[in-house]
This record gives structure tokens, sequence and C-alpha cells, in this order.
């Protein structure tokens, strides 16, 4: 279905406030450049560690209603949030990462690539 027809169904020119698309989905936000940004668990304020393990510094906290673009992916410390059980944290950026328990990927999985 192109962004056309599901901005039709939705009742939506398919523009975020960033100027995104609107997946129909209506779980993730896909920018014009294809980068996918996820929400966070609505309601929290989620700390970015500079390691997949909550013994790692914290070197900042997202808003809550933030999303986030995933980079890549890695196996961490097993955390329990509001989506589920999960050993797999995300790298938002080099040296941040984020417990996928606070993330709606869709998925109990990996939604990307693994980080090297």
């Amino acid at each position: 279905m192109a962004t056309s027809e599901i901005n039709e169904i939705n009742g939506t020119d398919g523009i975020d406030g960033a100027g995104s698309a609107i997946e129909n989905d209506a779980l993730s936000v896909q920018s014009a450049a294809g980068t996918i940004y996820y929400p966070v668990a609505p309601g929290e304020q989620v700390n970015v560690r500079r390691g997949p393990n909550t013994g790692s510094q914290i070197v900042r906290v997202l808003p809550e209603d933030s999303r986030i673009a995933i980079r890549c992916q890695t196996r961490g410390e097993t955390i329990t949030g509001p989506y589920g059980t999960t050993d797999i944290w995300d790298s938002i950026a080099p040296g941040q990462y984020v417990s996928d328990a606070y993330v709606k990927t869709g998925s109990d999985g990996f939604v990307t690539i693994r980080c090297s």
C-alpha cells in the first residue's frame, strides 16, 4: 500500500512534527531518509547508559514520549520493563544503550543488525 493510501485511510498528511512519514502499523515512524523511530514506553523517562547493563554510567535520560532510532542491538543484562523481560539492548548512538524492555519495537527479538 502506498504512503498516500495509508495517509488517506488514517486521515493524516503522513508527516509528524519532525518531517517523518507515519507507518501503517502506528508503532514506528519512518523518516524520509528511511530511519525508523520507535516509541519508548508511555509515561517513562528512560535511562541511556554507556553499556548494555544497569552498572554502566547513565549518560542522559530520555524524556517521556520519546522516539528513538536503533542503530544496532546487542545482548546484555536481562531487564524487565513495560514490554517484557529481555536481554536485548538498543544502541541509539555510539556508547549509548537503552534496554529493549522499554522500547516498543513490536518484536521480542532483534529488529535490526547486531552491534559489532
